[in-house]
């Protein structure tokens, strides 16, 4: 069965465009290591909880948006296989470079971990 990252980030709204562009990048290096598919989904209806919520979760500020994003894999052996290669302190992937391709958010904020699919339905 497929393995998936999950990642909850807090965006500028100002910057939307700059994390889509990011996003491409970012994703494309995901494709090209094994991932099956990527989605990344801009807040569109995000209601405020009572207890928590999206927003709370990565404490968005009034001029942020919410993103939420998954990457399915093949499995996780090949996610991280994909991982240790983009992280590879010996052999670092130019397009993880910080400098030349910052993130267009706080990543202190984000919330991702990688989950085991329980129940997988298609129509």
């Amino acid at each position: 069965m497929s393995y998936i990252d999950g990642f909850v980030i807090a965006v500028p709204k100002q910057n939307k465009q700059k994390f889509i562009d990011h996003a491409k990048m970012a994703d494309g290096m995901f494709i090209e290591m094994g991932a099956l598919r990527v989605i990344e989904c801009w807040s569109d209806d995000v209601p405020d909880g009572k207890v928590t919520d999206f927003r709370m979760a990565v404490k968005a500020e009034a001029d942020e948006d919410v993103v939420f994003s998954w990457i399915e894999w093949p499995d996780k052996q090949v996610r991280d296989a994909a991982m240790a290669k983009m992280m590879d302190p010996d052999n670092p992937d130019p397009r993880m470079d910080q400098e030349k391709h910052p993130i267009p958010f706080d990543g202190k904020r984000m919330i991702f971990g990688g989950f085991a699919p329980v129940v997988d339905m298609k129509a």
